[in-house]
């Protein structure tokens, strides 16, 4: 609200963008998708939040970073974008996923209490954004985005160990 009054006083030219949840390389530890792939790194067992029912578009960090710079490049000032890459996905789904590809049993994790008004559902219609600016995700293979995702942590350890013992004690201390 307060980046569309300052377009509406002052004529800031500004776009707002809203994304669907992210995967790739480079995202924190204490995201869902890095957090669980770092357990199994670690020999830690993955952790899925109440029912795993909930469920998520997912969008890989470069579509998102593309759709971003769309926007930035010929989105219309004081217009808002919604960014997503129709891969509605559950939690449950998601974390049977990464176990496949890292060699786990699809039942290799722990059922932890859900977060406090976690949302059932995040939806994105990106249809406004293909439309009027042309943009369109690249990475519309979930398999083989997340197998690139596994890889890049794999690789990329001295990235992402140092947060990983910080973020988990936190979780701890929140049961989860």
């Amino acid at each position: 609200m307060l980046v569309r009054a300052w377009f509406r006083t002052y004529g800031v030219p500004v776009t707002i963008s809203n994304c669907s949840n992210n995967y790739g390389p480079y995202q924190h530890v204490e995201k869902f998708i890095p957090r669980q792939i770092t357990n199994v790194i670690c020999g830690i067992r993955p952790k899925l939040y109440g029912d795993g029912r909930n469920v998520r578009d997912w969008i890989h960090t470069s579509d998102h970073s593309s759709a971003v710079w769309a926007i930035l490049t010929k989105g219309v000032p004081g217009e808002t974008y919604l960014v997503g890459a129709d891969g509605e996905r559950d939690n449950i789904t998601v974390m049977r996923d990464i176990l496949e590809a890292m060699g786990q049993a699809p039942d290799a994790f722990d059922w932890v209490r859900d977060r406090p008004g976690h949302d059932r559902r995040y939806a994105i219609d990106s249809s406004k954004l293909r439309r009027e600016l042309g943009w369109l995700p690249r990475h519309t293979d979930f398999a083989e985005g997340l197998a690139a995702t596994i890889g890049w942590y794999r690789d990329n350890e001295s990235w992402w160990r140092p947060a990983k013992k910080a973020t988990e004690a936190k979780y701890a201390a929140q049961g989860q």
